[in-house]
């Protein structure tokens, strides 16, 4: 990607409308609607790695976001299908509910002409200072690096390995597999999710949803060996990998975790606006693009408050699928996980969508909850029943606290 010209060394201070401090989803696509909406602004992003979205892929589904959300966003898309299946050692089930996967490159041409390499060493309300001293001044700031360690969440993880493949002959797929749990079951819920861009053409990936962050590279390849020959294909060309590790918030205190926070306003997981139990972040992402977007140009004490808001308002909304992680992760063994996944799949289809964009309804909490649980009575009781969160001691770190060390995650 042809990056923006950049004033001389000697320069120091640089003046934008608004500057986006790291290029991760969320400030990429509100970079974008700011753009689209407001074309005379003076907009720029500063990242160590300008080549934003680059081995990246950001599925997602059509139902996550509003008809007018999935136009824009069409451009930016690698390739959508019109159905999806899951697999699990009693289910099998296609969902015609499209699926779509958003292009890094396309993300990347897209950004042509707003994104400079800059290592950020500070991030304040209305500047930026880079590692060599510039000063990149804004009438507004977006703080879109990543999530940030907190010990004010409570978390398990969600981690990845993927590997995009060519093949010696074609692979059969007609429908992407969303998840494949008929595998061997350990470091928690494991899964492959294949995504068939092409006849031969393949990614596929090993996914955990596992108590530590801690990926293993070489294990994970071997286990993607192993399922690739288990399927009876053969790799003729490795094309691209990429990993990663998703936060799964099992509770937490928001209070505590804004109190954290900087006085920059920050976007996307940094914000925490993630789904608490898929990890995922790109309908909360393409939400508040849109939303800056039509109140830009804005103070930046407003800009954190109304995003501060949101993330609260979200976080009240959200405690149902916090209780679905905490019975994920605390009732019932690592290895019965998948459980409580396939009998997830066997309600209907609407129930699902709404469950994935983070909507669903009092009818659908209720659905979800009753009938015969796939985990033990008494842990299931426990986990609806424990007592608040409270913080943990400076002796006793937990949740996001020196665990976000693992690069490539998604929907930073």
């Amino acid at each position: 990607m042809a990056q923006a010209p950049w004033p001389s060394a000697h320069e120091r201070t640089h003046r934008y409308d608004v500057v986006f401090a790291g290029m991760g989803l969320a400030n990429a696509l509100t970079a974008l609607r700011i753009r689209a909406r407001h074309p005379y602004l003076r907009i720029a992003g500063f990242d160590p790695n300008p080549a934003v979205g680059a081995g990246r892929t950001w599925s997602f589904f059509a139902s996550d976001v509003t008809p007018a959300q999935l136009a824009w966003l069409r451009p930016l898309l690698r390739q959508e299908w019109p159905a999806y299946e899951v697999r699990f050692p009693g289910l099998r089930r296609l969902l015609d509910t499209p699926l779509c996967t958003l292009s890094g490159p396309a993300l990347q041409q897209a950004l042509t002409g707003i994104v400079h390499h800059g290592e950020i060493r500070e991030v304040h309300p209305d500047h930026v200072i880079l590692t060599d001293g510039a000063v990149i001044e804004a009438g507004m700031v977006l703080d879109g690096r990543g999530a940030r360690p907190s010990e004010a969440l409570q978390c398990g993880w969600q981690k990845f390995m993927g590997q995009e493949i060519r093949l010696t002959r074609p692979h059969g797929l007609r429908h992407p597999v969303l998840m494949d749990a008929c595998v061997d079951q350990f470091d928690g819920f494991r899964f492959m999710y294949l995504l068939p861009f092409g006849p031969d053409r393949l990614l596929v990936e090993d996914t955990r949803y596992s108590d530590t962050p801690v990926l293993a590279p070489g294990m994970a390849q071997a286990e993607i060996a192993a399922y690739i020959a288990a399927q009876g294909w053969e790799v003729a060309e490795l094309l691209a990998q990429e990993h990663g590790v998703l936060p799964v918030v099992l509770d937490g205190d928001i209070a505590a975790f804004w109190a954290e926070a900087g006085p920059a306003a920050p976007m996307g997981m940094r914000a925490g606006l993630f789904h608490p139990l898929t990890g995922y972040s790109l309908p909360s992402a393409v939400m508040m693009a849109d939303v800056i977007a039509r109140v830009t140009p804005m103070r930046p004490q407003a800009l954190r408050d109304m995003i501060e808001h949101t993330s609260r308002v979200r976080w009240r909304d959200q405690g149902f699928y916090r209780l679905l992680s905490r019975l994920l992760f605390q009732a019932g063994r690592p290895d019965q996980r998948w459980r409580v996944f396939e009998r997830f799949f066997t309600l209907r289809q609407p129930l699902v969508e709404r469950f994935f964009a983070g909507r669903s309804t009092a009818l659908d909490r209720a659905r979800v909850l009753t009938g015969r649980p796939p985990v033990p009575i008494g842990e299931a009781v426990r986990c609806i029943t424990a007592p608040p969160f409270r913080m943990p001691t400076r002796d006793q770190p937990a949740g996001l606290a020196a665990a976000l060390v693992t690069p490539g995650s998604r929907d930073a």
